[in-house]
């Protein structure tokens, strides 16, 4: 990870990086599953061949090592643009490429379904125009294709995001509402990925458009560096307050994970061993219980976000540390949290 003020990016700013992955690391500690029959839908991975590469035998082996991994949900993550033809279409690529290890998933006749469901990226700054690209990604993704994610994540302190700095209060942009509502005229979703000071315009956004569902990604991203560096209490402050609003909009559901990105600021991957997943679930907690108190278990799903939180737990460890924060939940709870809330969402 680089630190705040470790590295400058072209703006000026400290740039934190990802965390990078480490086997030998790893290696050093590992646990029993919880409740292995537990059915599992990991509704936010990416695939990539940065850093060695995470594609399809890498996704297989996390979701095999020992939990019931029954589905997948890819997110888009900036990978295998078409490099020739129309800006607006390059993002078609990665469509194409999550579909085609979908197929292969399927020919292998896996245990897990790979990649059931696909979250792409369009640029709703086209406004209208959004509308056709929408549908060339549902064509592409021959029936996996769910809905997309802008990152709107933006920081006045720092960068962070590897695709790009987001323009300022985009989500109120009229352009940018006018490409959101194509969305609900195709019957997708909204992924949002932004940092936890941005959550009331996210707010905002899911009030103006009522029938479109809404996913918020990572518990809305409760930062732990930049201003928010040492100041835990402060960020779980304003990201309650903020989550309390969202949580009167019905369309919105929330994703309970991604706690292992360098911008929350655990720093697992800086100890002599990996973290357990009563370390964990102790850390987590206080953010994700709260997130199932205001939204309930039928909006709350939990994700690995891998392999971009590799870097400071391995897979099982994360999906125990889950079920030991859902462990006083009611069966059908624990049945919403891991499996069906995902499952509705995406329609698989």
């Amino acid at each position: 990870m680089t630190a705040p003020g470790d590295a400058m990016s072209d703006n000026g700013l400290p740039h934190i990086t990802h965390v990078h992955l480490n086997p030998a690391w790893l290696a050093k500690y590992s646990e029993d599953v919880l409740e292995p029959a537990l059915p599992i839908v990991d509704p936010h991975h990416h695939l990539w061949d940065r850093e060695g590469g995470y594609l399809l035998d890498q996704l297989l082996a996390d979701t095999g090592s020992g939990h019931n991994v029954v589905a997948t949900v890819f997110a888009q993550c900036g990978y295998a643009y078409r490099s020739a033809g129309p800006d607006e279409l390059k993002s078609l690529g990665e469509t194409e490429f999550a579909a085609g290890v979908a197929r292969e998933s399927e020919r292998r006749k896996t245990k897990t379904r790979a990649v059931a469901g696909i979250v792409g990226a369009v640029d709703l700054a086209l406004g209208d125009k959004a509308g056709d690209v929408l549908r060339a990604h549902i064509e592409a993704g021959g029936g996996r294709f769910k809905g997309i994610r802008h990152i709107t994540a933006r920081h006045e302190a720092f960068n962070a995001s590897l695709l790009g700095r987001p323009p300022a209060r985009q989500m109120a942009d009229a352009t940018f509402r006018k490409g959101f509502a194509q969305l609900g005229k195709l019957g997708l979703s909204f992924d949002a990925w932004l940092y936890h000071p941005q959550i009331p315009e996210l707010t905002d956004l899911a009030r103006a458009f009522p029938s479109i569902p809404i996913v918020l990604n990572h518990v809305g991203a409760p930062l732990g560096v930049g201003p928010y560096q040492g100041k835990r209490d402060l960020a779980f402050r304003e990201w309650h307050q903020a989550m309390k609003g969202l949580a009167t909009c019905p369309n919105v559901r929330v994703k309970l994970g991604g706690l292992g990105m360098a911008i929350i600021g655990f720093d697992y991957h800086k100890e002599q061993r990996p973290p357990s997943s009563e370390r964990l679930a102790a850390d987590w907690r206080p953010l994700m219980e709260t997130s199932i108190e205001l939204f309930g278990a039928n909006r709350c799903m939990f994700e690995s976000n891998f392999p971009v939180d590799k870097g400071m737990f391995s897979y099982p460890v994360m999906w125990n540390a889950f079920k030991r924060i859902a462990s006083r939940a009611s069966t059908a709870e624990k049945a919403a949290l891991f499996h069906d809330t995902a499952a509705s969402f995406y329609r698989l």
